[in-house]
């Protein structure tokens, strides 16, 4: 998979074909572009680097601030100052931008520093970058979990120089650009530096090692040289006072000279910046070559843990890219907390959870538990420290936690980890946290009226509450299951029986279709409500379009009458954004997969492409590509509910590795699909032999492995048409009566 990938999809402006069928009906409220970036990254990893233009909103590429519609240009091609690091993936309009330290090789004065030339012959892969730039310099990077090693070849010149600039961050657009609030930067010796900025309130601090020794090394302030100066401090920068500042190297060079940089990073001083730098380049000798190589090899071995059989290498390049970018955040910085003194698991870029927690999460958890258990773990030390689980978390000081998206949707994931029995969490901890969190902003509403607003926030409390109970029946609390099941069954307050929709509200980036087919822990009562199954697919029959003419998508700068009239169509947003993207599986909760299968056809061969313009919308931290990893397998998980629900993959076999087991998916009567084919349906399905006639498993049965084989044809058949897949459980009597190890 690794030499499939192509960290280019999603960083231009949507070029997939038209649509045809149901995919024509679907429409598209957020930018035509997946916002993603082709720098050097790690899994998981703390750092990335990349090549820097200001574009919004990674700080690569050639697009202007949108939020709605095809993505304005704000340049006619790619031109970057300079390499930056700490990029965001795939995410909207985030506000902290990041891209500090920008490191930019010259070959004239600083009077030109923050000139933007031309890039040619990019080319990226997992853990590297490399592009040329009009001035004859190469410029590649790569990363390690907590640094990042740049290396430029220079060509013949009088006065080569390579300059970092401590000053800069975020991007080149209004309001866009980051100010620090103290700065102090100093020489230790020759080639060996150091330093730290405060921006948006957290201390980033830094470690470099350049191997230019025949090159002067000098500060420079307001783009001149401070000739004997080996220490520069800020103590109150201003916006108003900013002047560039930073450190640089210096000298002629020869044609085909390399100068190589090390830069170690941490968020606790510039001491554990240099034990960062020394742990990532402990094992290996040779510089940048030796970390691209190690870097490679971990995501080798990521990148494996899912195989496909396919002989369309387009299909394989899109599968592998949208793993890729499924396991770039969030970022796990251990021991590197700001916010508090005490050392453990730290997490940021939770680029939110109302993106991640259906699809990335989940599949985190498949391939990475431990990851997983890090991650409940840094949550639980945010909500003790700061009050409350986060919907989004970043590095950035403030309360700045994206309430409006949603509540409570950490809880799924802590549900998730119980019910597999994952070790390595306090439950006695966690179902605290989970209580009481529930209790805060939205959720004192909830308890007092037993409704709020956004009203999608009851259906996120009242899955919160189950989830809780999920974790208090695992340690016996069953005085504390009493208190919280009445609550998890105040969800019906956020629908309106006359419509069987949600009722009247407003709504986070959709509309009431678009939050009215979320898969709730009590799907059986849902469609009661709906007026029961024919009433419930008719309503998601009209939400996909069938039968509906072909929409017009926004274009440039649409305005709020042309944005309104497509909310107003109520209609599926088709991969470009994440309020309904687990809604194709309700299906299966009135005995229609076959209408699952349709639609999931449609998305995964229409939604997807590759070449940069391969997304549909802002991939958000893997959200949308998560997607397609699970669609493409045949496989969804329902997040919180240890539950997976089945339809025909794309992929005639399939192996995954988790972390103690492999699952292998085979397919009989396997017709290759395609954009342009109809789709297939499940005949059967048999899971190490044995017949499986429901149209779910666990997440369980994955984990533990084992070999799935379904049968595929090209008529809808019976299978899973008179089962239901479990609704509403009693907790008490649930697999976790047996309980949980801590």
């Amino acid at each position: 998979m690794f030499d499939l990938v192509d960290p280019f999809i999603g960083t231009a402006a949507t070029d997939l074909p038209q649509p045809h069928g149901i995919a024509a009906s679907w429409w598209w409220p957020k930018p035509q572009v997946g916002n993603t970036h082709p720098g050097a990254t790690y899994p998981f990893g703390m750092v990335s680097a990349c090549a820097f233009s200001g574009a919004y909103p990674t700080g690569y590429g050639i697009y202007e601030l949108g939020t709605e519609g095809l993505p304005v240009p704000m340049t006619d091609r790619m031109r970057v100052s300079g390499f930056t690091h700490f990029q965001q993936s795939g995410t909207g309009a985030i506000r902290k931008y990041y891209n500090y330290f920008r490191v930019t090789p010259m070959l004239s004065t600083l009077d030109d520093l923050g000139t933007a030339w031309q890039v040619r012959d990019e080319y990226a892969e997992p853990g590297y970058y490399r592009a040329e730039l009009e001035t004859g310099i190469v410029c590649e990077v790569t990363v390690g979990p907590k640094s990042a090693v740049h290396r430029y070849t220079f060509p013949e010149s009088r006065d080569a120089r390579l300059v970092v600039d401590f000053s800069t961050g975020g991007l080149a657009i209004p309001y866009g650009e980051t100010i620090p609030l103290r700065a102090h930067l100093e020489f230790l010796g020759q080639g060996s530096a150091r330093g730290e900025v405060v921006m948006e309130g957290t201390p980033l601090a830094v470690h470099l090692e350049c191997d230019a020794t025949d090159f002067r090394q000098v500060l420079w302030y307001d783009r001149r040289i401070m000739p004997g100066g080996s220490r520069l401090d800020f103590a109150d920068i201003r916006p108003t006072t900013l002047r560039p500042f930073g450190l640089m190297w210096a000298g002629p060079s020869v044609a085909g000279q390399t100068v190589e940089l090390r830069m170690g990073f941490s968020l606790r001083g510039t001491e554990q910046a240099k034990a960062n730098l020394a742990a990532d380049t402990a094992n290996f000798v040779g510089g940048f070559h030796a970390r691209r190589q190690q870097t490679q090899d971990v995501w080798r071995d990521h990148l494996s843990q899912i195989k496909v059989s396919t002989p369309d290498q387009d299909q394989g390049t899109v599968m592998a890219t949208a793993l890729y970018h499924s396991l770039m955040k969030p970022c796990f910085a251990k021991d590197e907390s700001p916010f508090w003194p005490t050392n453990g698991p730290f997490v940021y870029d939770l680029c939110t959870m109302w993106d991640i927690y259906k699809t990335q999460l989940p599949l985190m958890t498949l391939l990475r538990p431990k990851r997983a258990v890090d991650l409940a773990n840094a949550l639980l030390k945010i909500c003790e420290e700061e009050g409350n689980f986060p919907i989004g978390y970043r590095m950035a000081r403030g309360a700045d936690r994206f309430s409006r998206q949603g509540s409570a949707l950490a809880h799924t994931l802590f549900a998730d980890l119980c019910q597999l029995r994952m070790p390595g969490v306090d439950w006695d901890r966690a179902v605290v946290h989970m209580h009481t969190d529930l209790r805060r902003t939205y959720g004192e509403e909830y308890l007092r009226d037993g409704i709020t607003h956004p009203i999608s926030h009851v259906l996120d409390l009242a899955f919160g509450y189950w989830c809780a109970a999920v974790v208090a029946d695992a340690i016996d609390d069953q005085a504390l299951v009493a208190d919280l099941e009445p609550w998890a069954d105040g969800w019906p307050a956020a629908f309106n029986p006359e419509t069987g929709l949600m009722a009247k509200s407003t709504f986070y980036e959709g509309g009431p279709w678009n939050y009215s087919f979320r898969l709730l822990h009590d799907m059986a009562a849902r469609i009661k409500v709906a007026g029961g199954e024919d009433r419930f697919v008719e309503l998601l029959d009209r939400f996909f379009g069938y039968g509906a003419p072909a929409v017009v998508q926004p274009g440039l700068r649409p305005g709020r009458d042309e944005l309104e009239r497509g909310y107003e169509l109520g209609r599926f947003e088709g991969m470009n954004n994440e309020p309904d993207m687990e809604a194709p599986w309700a299906y299966h909760f009135a005995g229609r997969p076959d209408r699952t299968a349709e639609v999931v056809h449609a998305a995964v061969h229409q939604m997807f492409g590759t070449g940069p313009g391969g997304l549909a919308g802002n991939d958000d931290s893997g959200a949308i590509s998560s997607w397609y990893v699970w669609a493409s397998l045949g496989l969804f998980p329902v997040a919180g509910q240890n539950l997976v629900l089945l339809h025909p993959p794309a992929f005639e076999e399939a192996e995954i590795r988790t972390a103690e087991s492999e699952i292998l998916i085979r397919t009989s009567g396997f017709r290759p699909p395609s954009r342009d084919t109809a789709a297939q349906y499940i005949q059967s399905v048999r899971l190490d032999g044995v017949e499986v006639p429901q149209t779910w498993l666990t997440m369980s049965d994955l984990h533990r492995g084992g070999e799935l084989h379904i049968t595929l044809g090209d008529t809808p058949s019976n299978w899973g048409s008179s089962l239901r897949p479990p609704s509403r459980p009693s907790v008490g009597t649930s697999a976790l009566a047996t309980g949980v190890t801590k």
